[in-house]
């Protein structure tokens, strides 16, 4: 039984009277002695001045369980347990006796943990489980009131107050003990800091290429302008570079790492932003933390005879500020230290364990503060310091986002904003430069050159990667003032001779990893050729530690860090070994695309025209396609080849029709790279460009998104259509910013159907045209109502009252499909409503109080009213659209008449009588009439129909062909007419 539950059996006016005879009246005072009054000498049971004795107790206990037993309800235990519990009871209530507490530590200690101790003091054995659990509840309950009569005794407060002076006074004395054991920062440390916390901050502010010698690109920029939070993630969560774009759950910021754990081992790819990472936390903690960053690479402190105490800590990395004796102690035993560690990877081998015992040294020293230690991801085991506490995270590549953001603040802190479009194109169109540049690394350095080339990157694609392998492989090092980490001294050529052989190895295997023992062998068959005295094993270690170009993602596996350095180097391997038959021969393989431009880039100027003329001989447009975008690494070339190249290619782009933009887009994603425009292209070329790249949307959406960004500002209604028809095929949030919302709206509608497109209309601009399909009636509240023209709602969920739509005051023309139930179209008499299509299950009662419509289609002609009935007496109705059954009513035409405005009309139904004829031919100024008739139909109007003169043009559908049309120039004798197959 629950105490609750016992409570509603042993009422309070009840139970505390029984149990305030356990204890002795108050006596005068607070209760002030030297020893405090326990329990034992507030029971009435004790002591020389008895009230109660024991026998009595029980004879309480007795009448507690009498109460709760003879209550309603179901009894709480078997009745023949009766006189167990109530001894049971009695001994507990004695035990109050027997505890060694006074009554403010009975309250302290609460009604529980008190019920417990009684337990203790006198357990029940024997009982069946209804009756234990009732004893329980019975004891928790007798607890409770225990407690508040203890509180509403006149000695309690007044000792509790004492009690709380004296906790006060120990806690007191005890932090003054601390203080005399912790030394108190002196003046000295204060005046320091305020100097060492700005140097800090000025000497890290700022982001170095190294590696690059380029005269008029900037190798640094300010930290603060040009860094972007990065990602890392734990291990074997790592997202390939050629995919980087979805994101594991795992992720977080790099820079928060240290925020949720103090220990952390960073791993990260050459360039991957480990040294501007540390360079951040240390700026950051400089400026707003309160914390002490030292800034420690690894590579500058090994130098030394021995890795430096903290007292040494800025002597050892050039700091010219001299702190006060004992500062660095006092800053790292309080815990007010942040510890960044860089570049394990930068020290020999048989030095990082060294390294390692030091840097645990420190932390067993000095426990409390912050520690990273930054590595590349091949030098030291998995787990290298995991038993220490230390959590790895591997910093991911830089998405799509994330690299445009780069590129944005490198051209801001280089004050060049007119390289940056043009560059994010580039990255967007150009798959090799996008794979390329997922490091701030390589993407400063591609910065760099495209402003050094003025715009013109592609031109100089070689040179791009020429400039990132002498940079990754060996100045990049030498200019840090590395010296060689390992015992192999390997240079430039030799590390290429070796990447290449590795680079080719994978490309013929059509695969971008292979296993360690495979490399190991390519390895040791290339050193007889490079004249190394080392075992291969240590080559292919060294090549996987400094290179910059190999990772190892797996145990036992390798890969490039880059699929374009295996392209670019296993094609310069292919050239220099006369392989270009074997390039030939995989020419239809998407896969070699970016390996045969690359043998272009290193083939003489014979080898590419041979390459060249190959590819155009195969007649197919993938391959005409692929010989063009090998012109662009192709600067000595014959000029015969080039120009018959470029008049081939031109056959196909740009296309003129929509034909042959959707044959053109069967060639591949190649196609984005080479399309133009829109300078100097015709309207239907444009559409055709505009249509390529949609299709190709699904395989390279940004480099598609790139193209279509071109032509945003292009004035035809049909590219603009084309753009605002393809949203779909794109992240709808990214497309409506970078395409739609930069639109000329003039005749274009946006259709949502999905709630993404439908939340993303908030964001643009607004548009006076919009459509929906499928969604449900909220669409309404995310339009702006004051522009809004046009509006079509198919099968919204929901729309019942119509009278919603009177929100939007410009709105002039309306179209339901498929709004089933909707009614009440009488409200919308307010609005400047002149086109309505309706189209479905739609209540028309209300249609004949729409007096200014001009344009009416009813798709779904109701059977039980006349024509004249349900349209709108007083509306200049110009054009009529009627579909349904209500047209195969005799004479559904009767009374049309009545609008003598109608200019147009279009009949779904063509077996009319004289009768609907009269009604027609009543119309004076109708110009033109649309039959939906069979060749019997047509027959029928040649004899029924009177002539009408006024008529100069008719549709007649479906027909198959003109010969089934009969000679109805009697009828219509002022007509053009024509004929649809559909």
């Amino acid at each position: 039984m629950d105490p609750a539950v016992l409570g509603g059996r042993l009422a309070s006016s009840v139970i505390a009277p029984l149990l305030k005879k356990l204890f002795r009246s108050d006596g005068p005072g607070a209760g002030l002695v030297d020893k405090p009054v326990r329990l034992s000498a507030l029971v009435s049971f004790r002591g020389e001045k008895r009230a109660l004795q024991e026998r009595d107790v029980r004879g309480l206990a007795a009448q507690l369980v009498a109460q709760a037993v003879d209550s309603p309800g179901e009894p709480p235990f078997p009745a023949d347990e009766r006189h167990a519990v109530t001894e049971a009871l009695g001994r507990r209530l004695i035990a109050l006796g027997d505890l060694d507490m006074d009554d403010v530590q009975a309250v302290r200690l609460g009604r529980r943990e008190l019920a417990a101790r009684l337990r203790a003091a006198a357990p029940a054995d024997g009982l069946s489980a209804d009756a234990e659990h009732f004893l329980d509840s019975a004891t928790e309950w007798a607890c409770l009131h225990i407690l508040e009569f203890f509180t509403r005794r006149s000695t309690f407060v007044a000792r509790t107050l004492v009690e709380q002076t004296r906790g006060q006074a120990d806690l007191i004395a005890k932090v003054d003990a601390l203080l005399a054991r912790t030394p108190r920062p002196a003046a000295s440390d204060t005046a320091f800091e305020r100097r060492y916390l700005p140097y800090v901050a000025d000497r890290h502010d700022h982001l170095t290429i190294y590696g690059l010698d380029l005269r008029d690109s900037p190798d640094r920029w300010p930290l603060e302008v040009a860094y972007l939070s990065l990602e890392a993630t734990g291990p074997g969560q790592d997202v390939p570079f050629e995919e980087p774009e979805p994101a594991a759950p795992a992720h977080i910021p790099a820079e928060q790492a240290l925020r949720d754990h103090d220990r952390v081992l960073l791993r990260g790819d050459a360039g991957s932003g480990k040294t501007t990472l540390v360079q951040w936390l240390a700026v950051t903690a400089a400026r707003d933390t309160g914390e002490i960053p030292y800034v420690l690479p690894l590579r500058t402190l090994i130098r030394r005879a021995a890795l430096p105490a903290p007292a040494d800590f800025l002597t050892a990395v050039g700091c010219p500020l001299s702190p006060p004796e004992g500062w660095a102690d006092r800053v790292l035993s309080v815990g007010r230290a942040l510890v960044l560690v860089d570049g394990l990877d930068e020290i020999p081998a048989p030095d990082r364990h060294r390294a390692r015992d030091w840097l645990l040294d420190l932390i067993r020293a000095f426990p409390g503060n912050r520690w990273l230690l930054t590595s590349r991801p091949t030098a030291v085991r998995p787990d290298w310091l995991a038993s220490e506490g230390f959590r790895e995270l591997l910093l991911a590549p830089m998405r799509r986002g994330e690299v445009a953001k780069f590129v944005h603040r490198w051209h801001r802190a280089a004050r060049a904003p007119e390289y940056e479009t043009p560059l994010l194109d580039s990255l967007r169109t150009k798959r090799d430069l996008a794979r390329l540049a997922t490091n701030p690394l390589m993407c400063g350095l591609i910065c760099a050159l495209h402003r050094e080339r003025r715009g013109y990157l592609p031109t100089g694609r070689k040179e791009l990667y020429d400039a990132a392998l002498g940079m990754l492989l060996t100045r990049r090092d030498k200019e840090r003032g590395m010296g060689s980490v390992d015992r192999v001294g390997l240079g430039e050529e030799a590390q290429l001779e070796l990447l290449q052989r590795l680079a080719y190895a994978l490309v013929l295997s059509g695969r971008t990893e292979m296993d360690a023992e495979t490399a190991e062998g390519i390895v040791e068959r290339c050193l007889p050729s490079i004249a190394l005295a080392s075992d291969a094993r240590s080559v292919l270690a060294q090549l996987l530690l400094r290179s910059g170009l190999l990772r190892q993602p797996a145990d036992g596996v390798l890969d490039f860090v880059h699929r374009t350095f295996q392209d670019y180097l296993g094609a310069r391997y292919a050239v220099e070994e006369g392989h270009l038959d074997v390039l030939l021969s995989h020419a239809d393989d998407t896969q070699w695309e970016d390996v045969i431009r690359m043998a272009v880039a290193h083939a003489r100027p014979r080898e590419r025209a041979s390459l060249l003329r190959q590819l155009l001989s195969r007649n197919t447009p993938r391959l005409t396609l692929l010989a063009l975008a090998c012109l662009e690494h192709a600067p000595a070339l014959d000029p015969g080849v080039r120009g018959n190249v470029e008049a081939r290619a031109r056959a196909l782009i740009p296309p003129g029709t929509k034909n042959h933009a959707r044959a053109l887009a069967e060639a591949g994603a190649l196609v984005l790279e080479l399309l133009p425009g829109p300078e100097g292209l015709s309207g239907e070329e444009a559409l055709g460009m505009t249509i390529t790249a949609s299709l190709l949307a699904a395989e390279e959406p940004d480099a598609a998104l790139a193209v279509l960004r071109r032509f945003r500002d292009h004035p035809d209604l049909d590219v603009r259509r084309q753009l605002v028809g393809t949203w779909p095929r794109f992240d709808v949030e990214q497309y409506a910013m970078e395409v739609l919302d930069h639109l000329d709206r003039h005749q274009l509608i946006l259709t949502c159907q999905t709630r993404a497109e439908t939340a993303t209309v908030r964001q643009m601009r607004p548009w006076s045209r919009l459509s929906f399909h499928g969604l449900g009636v909220e669409v309404l509240d995310v339009m702006d109502p004051a522009p809004l023209e046009y509006l079509s709602l198919n099968d919204i969920d929901g729309l019942t009252d119509l009278s919603a739509l009177t929100a939007f005051p410009s709105l002039s023309s309306l179209r339901l499909q498929n709004c089933t139930g909707a009614s009440n179209l009488a409200a919308l008499a307010g609005l400047p409503l002149t086109v309505l299509t309706l189209d479905g299950a739609v209540d028309l009662s209300g249609l004949g109080a729409l007096s200014s419509l001009t344009h009416l289609a009813l798709l779904q002609l109701p059977a039980d009213k006349p024509v004249a009935d349900l349209l709108p007496a007083e509306a200049p109705l110009e054009y009529l659209f009627l579909a349904g059954g209500g047209l195969r009513r005799p004479h559904p035409l009767r009374g049309l008449r009545a609008w003598p405005t109608l200019k147009q009309l279009d009949l779904d139904e063509g077996r009319h009588s004289a009768a609907d004829w009269a009604e027609i031919a009543a119309l004076p100024a109708l110009e033109a009439l649309t039959l939906r008739s069979d060749p019997g139909d047509l027959a029928r109007i040649r004899r029924s129909a009177p002539p009408l003169p006024s008529v100069r043009k008719v549709v007649l559908r479906p027909l198959a062909d003109a010969s089934q049309i009969p000679d109805l120039t009697a009828v219509f004798p002022s007509a053009q007419i024509h004929h649809h197959p559909f």
